[in-house]
């Protein structure tokens, strides 16, 4: 929305502090801005940018489903990504060692994992392995082998 399509007396959904509230526009502020009340509440409230707006109220704009909690969203972005560890992970389960530029190939080339742009991604999946080896024990997913070399843990 723009400042253009804001109506003094109008009334909006606002989102303040991650929360979507119902407010009437009841002035301007220069140079931009404008004076509202949160209708939920009755507390008056300062709107400093029409980025805030995001619909007049009685317009329907369809709004991108959104999980009800934090641990859900959490869960859909886990189950819609995976970590560099646990694709070099599978990757090593196949039985082949690998040194961490071979399985930043591997990874891309299954289509596991692909770097989100870092100019070495071998270095840090180096060092996530090397610290999940030095951390977890026993337990890891991973063994050194040998210089460099790692392999999935039997």
């Amino acid at each position: 929305m723009t400042k253009e399509d804001v109506q003094i007396g109008g009334t909006y959904r606002v989102k303040v502090r991650n929360k979507l509230v119902t407010v009437r526009i009841d002035s301007a502020v220069s140079p931009r801005g404008w004076d509202a009340t949160n209708l939920d509440t009755g507390r008056p409230i300062r709107i400093k940018s029409a980025q805030r707006l995001r619909a007049a109220v009685g317009e329907t704009r369809s709004a991108p489903a959104q999980p009800t909690s934090q641990t859900q969203h959490i869960a859909a972005v886990r189950s819609q990504k995976r970590s560099a560890l646990d694709a070099a992970a599978q990757v090593l389960a196949q039985g082949q060692p690998m040194n961490a530029k071979q399985l930043i190939e591997a990874m891309a080339a299954q289509g596991l994992w692909t770097s989100p742009g870092g100019a070495t991604p071998h270095a840090t999946l180096y060092a996530a392995m090397a610290r999940e080896i030095a951390t977890k024990g026993r337990n890891a997913r991973f063994q050194k082998i040998g210089k460099g070399l790692f392999a999935a843990k039997a």
